[in-house]
């Protein structure tokens, strides 16, 4: 098919019924599900850094586009897209549905929005996935908009995008979590009583403690079933949500950690949900810190790491090794490269060339939670060890570390699932865009990326993805020691739900037998 045919099939095939449960089941009503995920604030979704805040958003605000728990990416709040066959040329239809407080949703609201993010001095996350075909740097680093035109009012129902560059994942970039569709009345902020379009109200939300959204009557989709949905701030501590699961004061939890799979599986009234996914965590450092600025110490930083058993010591097997690239295995345009076995030899002679010939003394920075990160984190510093790298841990409290994420010259970073291997690359190693927190500049690696981008056959752009990962590897900015699979646990009495490969929870899917 042409480009503008298979978007145009895609959109109108998987359009239907984007709602319903895989399962046929009979989902039932009313009630009030308790889940037990981090609480941390929501007041500004264009600007979310964790999936966290926009699971709690997500009852609220909503997406143009949606990538289901099958990976596949379906209109949502726009009921349609057509592609043109350059790709340069995205056409959304708006669907017709209201604002909470009665207001006609239409494709003002979504330009706003799109802007929006796409303005640096809101310091959007999107900009990463976008930069390379909506956007113009000038010679001081700014950017704005590439056109006038470029995000174009159709007519009251209809958008445009108009594309500096070809792109075959403008759907997915629509379902970044930071893309959600507010109020432009309300200017970008959020919080308890917030106008949306979703199923739910936001009624309470203490940082820290718990979140609660309230069902809705007049939501345009399917459901929502529940009458309540509860987040639950249970802290650092594994254990105390496996005591909370046991005694069914929650009935959920956002995301399970390997070391409570043994206590969960042992419960008679709980289920575990999996899924094989592109989630990761990577040691990343910032290159153009004078300590990590040699690319040779940083090669010898992987070539130290056996990844197979960073798996298996701080996943139990459940994933994938790491090939310090962050391209999964499960991505379509994924390029098979001869594996980067440990060679310490290798990494030693290395460290020598950049100036180290006796090692080197570092400093990581990592979070208690998950407690996989952790385990990670220790399982590459005793085999960093053994090639004269010696790192201290740097531990700190989940909260303190996200307050400062991006900042730490070294520092452990979990990365979620992205449907296409190209959106991390984008998000997170493209020069000068809000979420690289290595500050991995490398032109020639941008050039490719933009390539890939715009590269429909996906042969083709799995060449292009090989050459991307080949740079990551031999000049990158970090370890990558595994590739996980994601379980959940939830109690039986929960009907509807999927896990997602990226952990988002979408609350009107949902319901709890009494």
């Amino acid at each position: 098919m042409s480009a503008a045919a298979a978007y145009a099939f895609v959109g109108k095939v998987t359009g239907q019924n984007f709602a319903a449960p895989a399962q046929a089941e009979e989902i039932p009503k009313g009630g009030t599900l308790r889940i037990s995920m981090r609480v941390i604030e929501v007041t500004s979704p264009h600007t979310y850094n964790w999936v966290y805040d926009s699971n709690v958003g997500r009852g609220v605000h909503e997406y143009l586009t949606k990538t289901g728990q099958d990976n596949i990416t379906r209109p949502y709040m726009a009921e349609s897209w057509s592609a043109s066959d350059d790709l340069r040329t995205w056409t959304l239809k708006m669907r017709d549905i209201k604002w909470h407080n009665g207001r006609d949703f239409t494709a003002d609201d979504a330009i706003w929005n799109i802007k929006r993010c796409l303005d640096e001095k809101t310091g959007s996350s999107v900009i990463g996935l976008m930069k390379g075909y909506m956007l113009n740097e000038a010679e001081d680093g700014t950017t704005e908009l590439w056109d006038a035109n470029a995000v174009e009012k159709v007519d009251d129902h209809t958008l445009r995008l108009n594309l500096k560059e070809a792109h075959v994942g403008v759907p997915e970039d629509l379902f970044h979590y930071p893309m959600a569709i507010l109020d432009p009345e309300e200017g970008g902020s959020f919080g308890v009583g917030s106008n949306g379009t979703g199923p739910f109200d936001l009624v309470e939300h203490s940082v820290g403690v718990k979140s609660v959204l309230r069902a809705r009557s007049d939501y345009w989709g399917d459901g929502p079933y529940l009458d309540e949905l509860q987040y639950i701030d249970l802290g650092d501590d594994p254990s105390a949500e496996i005591l909370a699961l046991a005694s069914q004061q929650v009935h959920g939890q956002y995301q399970g950690d390997v070391s409570q799979l043994d206590a969960l599986k042992a419960s008679p009234h709980i289920v575990i949900h999996e899924a094989l996914t592109a989630a990761t965590g990577v040691a990343r450092v910032q290159v153009d810190r004078e300590e990590f600025s040699d690319p040779r110490l940083r090669k010898a930083m992987r070539l130290a790491v056996d990844t197979p058993r960073c798996l298996e010591l701080a996943h139990r097997g459940l994933g994938a090794p790491g090939e310090h690239h962050h391209v999964c295995p499960v991505h379509p345009e994924y390029n098979k490269l001869p594996f980067m076995e440990r060679d310490l030899e290798a990494a030693k002679a290395l460290l020598a060339e950049a100036g180290h010939p006796n090692g080197v003394t570092l400093e990581i920075t990592a979070k208690k939670d998950p407690a996989w990160e952790v385990q990670a984190v220790q399982a590459m510093v005793e085999q960093w060890k053994d090639a004269g790298i010696n790192v201290n841990i740097n531990l700190l409290p989940s909260t303190q570390f996200w307050d400062d994420w991006t900042n730490y010259p070294f520092s452990f970073t979990s990365w979620a699932h992205r449907p296409l291997g190209f959106m991390v690359l984008a998000l997170a190693y493209r020069s000068g865009v809000p979420w690289n927190e290595s500050h991995h500049s490398n032109a020639e690696f941008d050039e490719l990326l933009t390539k890939a981008e715009g590269t429909l056959d996906v042969d083709e752009r799995r060449e292009i993805i090989g050459q991307l990962q080949s740079i990551m590897q031999d000049t990158g900015p970090m370890v990558q020691p595994l590739w996980r699979s994601l379980f959940v646990a939830y109690d039986k009495r929960v009907k509807g739900f999927r896990q997602h490969p990226t952990g988002y929870i979408f609350g009107e899917e949902i319901g709890i037998e009494s």
